[in-house]
Order: structure tokens, then C-alpha cells, then sequence
């Protein structure tokens, strides 16, 4: 199932949402983050005006997302002027798995108007990950990646900076559902320090938006530029900054990870 196939299959359902969750989109048990995010996106979409931008995103993963039928929930928190926050929530029965909170928001009057820049990265040869049926998270075969600068996962490796660069094998325009799935795709830094495989997973992610439209954008050659902050006790801290297929900048993120080992 594509990414934009994923999307069309979320659905109204009674007072609310139901969405299909395919075998291919799983990372280990669960699926994958991006795809929770952006299946209550479209939930979400549904209590906006829908030429509101998406500001700000926060996202809390609870429990496994398995594949299968998925419900999701949700509701208006408040409305100001400029402003509109949603709460969306995923649901198997009356377990929560995963919960959001979104903020939209008209743009503003102001005088402050800048941007990240891109900086170059060596132009250094840089093979694409090749997916691996049951070596790999089965969502991984949705995208092509390259690493441009780091360590690849389990490789026992020691640099906290890597940059990828990541395209996705689907069809159609560009929109915010995508730029989800493309600044989530990067796996836990701390795992590449491991020279055997080793689980982790996401806590939470927050990710703020920089542009009001993507649909000039295409699927192909996007950059990931990410860092781990801080490892301890467990837990890890990764900031990630998303770039556009020209270099536009897109989203900054960051990430709270449990590392087992």
C-alpha cells in the first residue's frame, strides 16, 4: 500500500475515523510513527478550515499500532482568532495507542522574515540503503535512502550527526501528511552505536512546520540533517532539521527515544 493510499483509507466511521493499517507499513510492532502521525492529521483536517496551516504538531506513542483497522478520534480544543488547536487520539477498542495535539494557524503580520539555510555537505560517494525483507522495518521499503554523512544502523559506529537523503516511492502532490512521513523516517541515532541489533523505540516527537504550502514540492531527493543531543540512562534526545528536494526548509523536530541497551 502506498503512503497516499494509506491516507485515503482513513474514512469517516459513526463520531468518528477509522483508517487501515498494512502489513508493509509496520516498524517491529508497531506502525510506523509517521504514518500514526499523519493517519490523525487527516482526522484532524476534518475540525479545521482547510486552508489553515499546520503549525505545530506533538505526538505521544503510547502503545503499538498493529496492522489492521485502526480507530481515531478527534475533537476541537479551542478556537482563537488566528489560531485553532486539535486533540486527535488513536484507538484499538478503548485503548489509547497514540495521542496528538495540532496547532493550526493563519499567517501573521510581521516584520521578522527568515530562514534556515542549507549548509553543503561532501560530496562523497553514498550508496542506497537496500531493503532487506525481515533485516529491516518493513516501512523502509516505501522510501529510498542514502547516507550522505553518519553511521548505518547496528554498525558500531561513534558520530552523533547524520545526513540522508530520502525520496518516496508514491505518487500525486506533496502535502503535509508527506512531510511527516519524511522527517520521521530517520531511525534512532544511538542505534547505529551498537554493533548488533538492538530495540528502541519513540516516546514522543514534536515537529513545527515552516511552510504553508508543499504541493511545489516533489517526492525525490529530500534531506534529513539530524543530530543526537544527549543519551542516558536509557534514553535518547534527537533534533532533526528537513529540507525540501532544492534545499527549502521544511520542518525541525525532536525526539525523545528509549534505547534497549
Amino acid at each position: 500500500m502506498r503512503f497516499s493510499e494509506a491516507m485515503q483509507s482513513v474514512t469517516r466511521h459513526s463520531d468518528g475515523w477509522q483508517a487501515t493499517v498494512s502489513e508493509d507499513w509496520l516498524q517491529g510492532r508497531s506502525a510506523f510513527g509517521g504514518l500514526q502521525a499523519a493517519l490523525a492529521l487527516r482526522a484532524m483536517r476534518e475540525r479545521v478550515p482547510v486552508d489553515m496551516p499546520l503549525r505545530t504538531l506533538q505526538v505521544t506513542f503510547i502503545a503499538p499500532v498493529p496492522a489492521g483497522t485502526v480507530s481515531i478520534r478527534a475533537q476541537r480544543l479551542r478556537a482563537g482568532r488566528s489560531a485553532i488547536q486539535v486533540e486527535a487520539s488513536l484507538h484499538d477498542g478503548e485503548q489509547t495507542l497514540c495521542r496528538l495535539v495540532g496547532v493550526f494557524g493563519n499567517a501573521r503580520p510581521s516584520v521578522l522574515d527568515f530562514q534556515p539555510v542549507q549548509s553543503p555537505v561532501e560530496n562523497a560517494p553514498a550508496p542506497e540503503l537496500r531493503y532487506v525483507e525481515g533485516r529491516m522495518p518493513a516501512f523502509t521499503q516505501h522510501f529510498r535512502a542514502r547516507w550522505l554523512r553518519g553511521d548505518l544502523p547496528f554498525s558500531g559506529g561513534h558520530q552523533r550527526e547524520n545526513v540522508l537523503q530520502l525520496s518516496l516511492r508514491d505518487q500525486g502532490q506533496v502535502d503535509e501528511t508527506h512531510v511527516l512521513a519524511f522527517a520521521d523516517f530517520i531511525p534512532p541515532i544511538a542505534l547505529s552505536m551498537f554493533a548488533t541489533p538492538t530495540p528502541g523505540s519513540s516516546l514522543t516527537w514534536m515537529i513545527e512546520l515552516l511552510r504553508d504550502r508543499y504541493d511545489d514540492l516533489g517526492m525525490d531527493d529530500w534531506r534529513v540533517d539530524a543530530e543526537l543531543i544527549a543519551a542516558r540512562d536509557g534514553y535518547t534526545n534527537q533534533s532533526v532539521m528537513l529540507w525540501g528536494p532544492g534545499g527549502e526548509p521544511v520542518a525541525l523536530s525532536r525526539q525523545s527515544m528509549v534505547v534497549f541497551g
